[in-house]
């Protein structure tokens, strides 16, 4: 059996310890996150950020030699690891639920944001290009926290509340400059135009990729969008689902799939939509077809209430008759047009759906 080389396994991780430390964080989230309004959920991430705030202070005290000399290099050897880990750990969580909120393609440049601070951390040398992405990163991770968690202890999402989460993360970025005023005044002062002209960019990007519809429709999220041969409304408040029970699983490598309607039927968009218990706000259906010239081209859109009394989502169907060959499209979105998820099929009329079953859910 070959030997592992621990001395080398050791100056490796020794080298990268501070994209370890923040790796540790992601898979702590892994396993520990489920859902945006748990309890243990928002007391996980309560922690990462309060230990975020602490190891940021307590690292720059070290720094400045504010703090008694026997602690000086303790805090030089393990505050950098603490922080880091904690910025893993927030956004590994942003990264988890804004996920699951909306459709990956129209989120990515998002997602792609968070995933680059990652990479980011390898390059960084300089002490005070240090300071500006451990603020940067805090930055970020602050902002997606409280617009995630604010609109849940609200009850409300929206323009109004998004702005108000995002002066909420000015106010506590404020807050820790002026901490840090008082720990390296003469460092900050040399690096304050970068940093304010660093935090600023920041928060006009995330508004700009807020009212773009680029980031997710946090807090909620799409767990289930299906095309079925027919959906009803059963008298004990379930639902009667006629599908198409055969898979393939070439199916999966298929960017859309085949669907049959039944004679002088048409096409059900059934959608299962998780909100946090306090939220009640309205989504809507948009069934698009792919017109060869003019790309995708709103049929109609048909909006209905959610409520997050559901713990499994909430349940919601729409239908179109006038079903017609072709490259189809329903798409869940907020009022605002934030997309949750799309599911595009093909219509074919010619072959009759087969191996049809209809089950209660």
């Amino acid at each position: 059996m070959r030997k592992i080389n621990t001395s080398a396994l050791y100056r490796y991780l020794q080298h990268h310890w501070l994209t370890v430390s923040f790796v540790l964080g992601f898979l702590t989230d892994v396993i520990l996150l489920n859902r945006v309004d748990d309890t243990v959920d928002n007391l996980i991430l309560l922690f990462y950020f309060f230990l975020a705030t602490s190891s940021l202070i307590l690292f720059y005290a070290g720094v400045s030699e504010k703090v008694p000399a026997r602690l000086i290099p303790i805090l030089h050897r393990y505050m950098p690891m603490v922080m880091q880990y904690s910025f893993g750990g927030l956004l590994s969580g942003m990264l988890i639920f804004y996920g699951r909120s909306g459709d990956f393609w129209v989120s990515a440049p998002y997602l792609l944001l968070i995933v680059g601070i990652i990479f980011a951390n390898e390059l960084i040398q300089k002490r005070s290009d240090r300071l500006r992405y451990n603020l940067s990163v805090y930055f970020i991770a602050v902002f997606s926290y409280l617009v995630l968690v604010v609109p849940v202890l609200v009850g409300e999402m929206g323009p109004v509340i998004f702005i108000g989460s995002g002066l909420l993360a000015l106010l506590v970025m404020f807050l820790l400059l002026t901490a840090l005023g008082k720990i390296i005044p003469h460092f900050l002062m040399l690096e304050k135009k970068m940093i304010v002209f660093t935090i600023a960019s920041l928060y006009v990007l995330f508004n700009t990729f807020y009212f773009l519809n680029i980031i997710p429709p946090i807090p909620l999220s799409l767990t289930e969008l299906s095309i079925f041969q027919h959906v009803e409304r059963t008298v004990a408040g379930g639902y009667r689902i006629t599908k198409e029970d055969h898979f393939s699983p070439f199916d999966f490598f298929l960017w859309t799939e085949k669907f049959h309607p039944l004679p002088d039927g048409g096409a059900y968009c059934f959608a299962r939509v998780y909100a946090p218990t306090t939220i009640k706000t309205k989504v809507v259906h948009r069934w698009e077809y792919y017109e060869a010239e003019q790309g995708w081209v709103t049929r109609f859109t048909v909006p209905y209430q959610i409520t997050g009394e559901n713990k499994n989502g909430y349940r919601g169907f729409t239908q179109t008759k006038n079903i017609q060959n072709g490259k189809w499209r329903c798409g869940v979105e907020t009022e605002r047009g934030q997309v949750l998820g799309r599911k595009t099929f093909t219509v074919d009329t010619k072959t009759a759906p087969q191996d049809l079953v209809t089950v209660v859910e």
